[in-house]
C-alpha cells in the first residue's frame, strides 16, 4: 500500500496495478485513490471500466491501443472479471507490449499467481494483496475514527462492537457510522449503545450457535439456527460456517495442547487474536478427536445433501442435535 501512496505522491505511475484480497474496503479506497490521481476530473474519454466475468479481452486490447485524447494517459479499470486464472492469457500476453500511454487497474478477490496474467502484471507493475487487518490495526483505526468525532469508547464496548461486526472493514465502517450518529449527544460510547444499534453478522450468530452446541444448550442452538433461516441464510452456507468454526476449534485445541501462544494460534487458525480465548473456552467441551469427527461429519452431511440423500435444512438440524446432545 505504501508503494501506491508513494506513486501517487510522486505522480509516477506503474503501467499496471493489481489490487486483490479479502479486505474490500481498503481495495475500494486505493482503487479510488488511483483513479482520482491518474484521471482528470470528469474525463470520460480516457477512462473506461469493465466489470464481471463476461468481459471481452479483444475489445479491451483494441481500446488499449487507442491513444489518449488530449490527456497524458488512458486508464482502463477491470473489476471482478475472474481473469487472473487461465482465462486471462490473452491479456497476459498483451500487457508487456501495450502502449506507454495506457495504464491498467485490475481489482480481484482472488488470483492464481501461476497464471500468465499475474506474472505479466507483476513484471509490468505492482500487485498488492489486501489481507484482513490485524486486531491492533483495527483497534487503532476504530479509535482514530471515534476520537475524530470527539468521543471515547470503553474497551468492553469496543470488544462487543468488534465481536458483532466481525473484521470486515466495510461492515465496521457502516456500523461505526450508525453508532456515532446514535451517540451524537454523548461523549462516551457505552456497552448499552453497542447493544442497541450494532447489527450482529451471520458469523457472530454462528459463533453463538457453536457456543450453545458446546454448552449442550440444544434448544438455544436450534433457535439461533431458525433465526438465521428466517433471515434467508441458505442452510448450506450455515453448515459451511459451522464446519469452519469446528475446524478453527480443532486447530485451537491442538495448538493450545502443544503450548503455542495466542498470536501463533490466531495466525494458524485464521481468526483474530482476541477471539482465541473464546475459542479455547468452547474447546473445553470437546476432545481433539471429537472436533476431528465433527469436521468429518460436517463434510459427510454436505455430501449427503449434494447427492440428494438428505434435505439441506434437515442436515444442519441433525448436526446441531448430534453435537449439542448431553452425554
Amino acid at each position: 500500500m505504501k508503494t501506491i501512496d508513494n506513486d501517487i505522491k510522486a505522480g509516477d505511475f506503474k503501467k499496471v496495478y493489481l489490487l486483490y484480497g479479502q479486505e474490500r474496503y481498503l481495495i475500494k479506497q486505493y482503487r479510488d485513490k488511483l483513479i482520482k490521481a491518474m484521471v482528470n476530473d470528469g474525463d470520460t474519454m480516457n477512462f473506461s471500466t469493465f466489470e464481471g466475468d463476461g468481459i471481452n479481452q479483444k475489445e479491451i486490447i483494441d481500446l488499449a491501443e487507442t491513444l489518449p485524447f488530449f490527456a497524458d494517459r488512458r486508464v482502463i479499470l477491470i473489476e471482478d472479471a475472474g481473469i487472473f486464472k487461465k482465462t486471462g492469457d490473452e491479456l497476459g500476453e498483451y500487457l508487456a507490449s501495450s502502449p506507454d500511454t495506457t495504464y491498467f487497474i485490475f481489482v480481484e478477490e482472488s488470483v492464481d499467481k501461476r497464471c500468465k496474467l499475474y506474472k505479466a502484471a507483476a513484471k509490468c507493475g505492482n500487485p498488492v494483496e489486501f489481507k484482513e487487518q490485524t486486531d491492533e490495526t483495527l483497534a487503532r483505526w476504530v479509535g482514530m475514527r471515534i476520537r475524530k468525532e470527539g468521543k471515547g469508547m470503553s474497551q468492553a464496548a469496543y470488544n462487543l462492537f468488534i465481536s458483532k461486526t466481525g473484521t470486515d472493514m466495510e461492515n465496521i465502517d457502516k456500523e461505526l457510522e450508525k453508532l456515532i450518529c446514535y451517540c451524537l449527544e454523548k461523549d462516551t460510547i457505552e456497552l448499552s449503545d453497542v447493544e442497541a444499534v450494532t447489527t450482529e453478522q451471520t458469523t457472530s450468530k454462528v459463533f453463538e450457535m457453536v457456543d450453545a452446541i458446546a454448552s449442550h444448550k440444544q434448544r438455544h442452538a436450534l433457535d439461533l439456527y431458525y433465526d438465521l433461516l428466517a433471515l434467508k441464510e441458505p442452510p448450506m452456507r450455515i453448515m459451511y460456517l459451522i464446519s469452519r468454526q469446528f475446524q478453527i476449534l480443532m486447530t485451537v485445541k491442538a495448538m493450545t495442547n502443544r503450548g503455542f501462544g495466542n498470536k501463533d494460534i490466531a495466525s494458524k487458525a485464521g481468526c483474530p487474536e482476541w477471539a482465541v480465548r473464546k475459542y479455547q473456552s468452547q474447546c473445553r467441551a470437546y476432545t481433539l478427536d471429537d472436533l476431528k469427527q465433527a469436521v468429518k461429519d460436517g463434510v459427510a452431511y454436505e455430501e449427503a445433501v449434494k447427492t440428494g440423500q438428505m434435505n439441506d435444512q434437515m442436515a444442519v438440524e441433525l448436526f446441531i442435535v448430534q453435537y449439542s446432545a448431553t452425554a
